[in-house]
């Protein structure tokens, strides 16, 4: 948000400036959602609803999760919140006390170190780097799991990587879960439906039944609908973490507003074309942008199989100096300043996401904006003394 912050400030500046920085989807869902919102709008009842979230948006979910091979879950085991974060706080004041510990994986969405410092939790982070495609390894699983962490959050398809487990890798880590039953099991998967090259989503569910006990899926509108501003998040898990997450709403937010609702029924059951489209879109950017990282020596990239994200390790670049310019790079910070400064692209230093080493490249923007946006990198680095 900062740097997508500073990149509009030097936007209104009239500087021309191209953001591969927030990570927004930058679409609209289709008109059927609009409809149905508008016909909300007119027969809004203006009372309370369900802290739990209406039924009828309650059965879209389930048949949306059946989809994905999520089944035998019923209404009390899912709850809404106003959007996955709002759901993944509920879910750590729910979960954690204070000094219970937390571990989820390097590189992490950045709010997964917020939430859990709120909470006063101990944070366990298990590093890992590009040199393993950014992927979390059993054993790493195992050790990390042997000290008896109150949860694991696990984030697939990866913000900020990209990066998806196939479904041996899946396969591999709940079998590890299964041998540690004292943690709970937090998958934080809102990008399911941005799945390229078919390899497709795979949950630990489907790999362990039993774990069913311990697993919470979250999932929301934002990414897969384009409506990251209409704040829909859901969890689907065991009934009682179902109902503390219901119970927190009804302290927090009472309800998620009648409007939205409807709108998110439209969007789960309604028309998917919009959103097979812009997967199929996205993925092309995808390798649009893996090719021009690949002409750039040095860089090292795993390559990204969902989501919209790339991350390339840029520490190649670290203790040289931007020649036009006379900026130096010591870090991934000073990186994306001068890259920002001296070729108008916003892109966000890895150290917000725990790893220093890279940048997080997000490929929304227009068509018209990402070849030139990337030609600018290009151009930057060969520009590196």
């Amino acid at each position: 948000m900062q740097v997508a912050e500073k990149a509009k400030r030097l936007k209104a500046e009239g500087r021309d400036i191209i953001s591969f920085s927030i990570g927004v989807p930058n679409f609209l869902p289709g008109e059927h959602v609009y409809a149905a919102a508008r016909e909300a709008l007119a027969r809004d009842s203006g009372q309370y609803g369900s802290n739990r979230g209406a039924d009828l948006l309650l059965d879209a979910f389930l048949e949306h999760i059946g989809k994905l091979g999520l089944t035998g879950y019923g209404r009390v085991n899912v709850a809404t919140g106003i959007g996955a974060k709002h759901v993944i706080y509920n879910l750590a004041e729910a979960l954690l006390d204070e000094g219970d510990t937390i571990a989820f994986p390097t590189p992490y969405w950045t709010s997964y170190l917020d939430i859990a410092e709120i909470v006063n939790a101990k944070i366990e982070l298990l590093p890992c780097p590009p040199e393993q495609d950014y992927k979390l390894t059993p054993a790493q699983l195992d050790a990390a799991l042997a000290s008896k962490p109150k949860v694991f959050l696990f984030n697939n398809p990866s913000n900020p990587t990209g990066m998806v487990y196939t479904r041996e890798e899946i396969a591999a880590l709940a079998d590890v879960l299964v041998r540690h039953p004292d943690t709970w099991v937090i998958t934080d998967d809102i990008y399911n439906r941005m799945v390229f090259d078919g390899v497709g989503y795979h949950n630990f569910v489907q790999a362990r039944s039993e774990l069913r006990d311990r697993v919470i899926f979250i999932d929301s509108l934002s990414k897969t609908y384009g409506m990251p501003g209409w704040r829909v998040g859901f969890m689907a898990g065991p009934e009682e973490v179902a109902q503390a997450v219901v119970t927190m709403n009804s302290n927090h937010i009472t309800n998620i507003p009648e409007i939205t609702t409807a709108a998110a029924i439209a969007a789960l059951t309604g028309p998917q074309d919009v959103p097979m489209q812009k997967c199929a879109e996205f993925q092309a950017k995808r390798d649009q942008v893996m090719a021009a990282l690949a002409q750039i020596p040095g860089i090292r990239c795993p390559r990204p199989q969902g989501a919209f994200y790339v991350f390339p390790d840029i520490s190649v670049a670290y203790g040289k100096t931007h020649a036009p310019t006379g900026l130096a790079l010591a870090n991934d910070v000073d990186f994306c300043n001068a890259l920002l400064e001296a070729k108008g692209v916003a892109c966000v230093p890895g150290s917000a996401f725990g790893e220093p080493r890279a940048m997080r490249i997000s490929y929304t923007c227009p068509t018209a904006q990402l070849a030139p946006g990337l030609q600018r990198i290009q151009e930057f680095f060969a520009e590196l003394q």
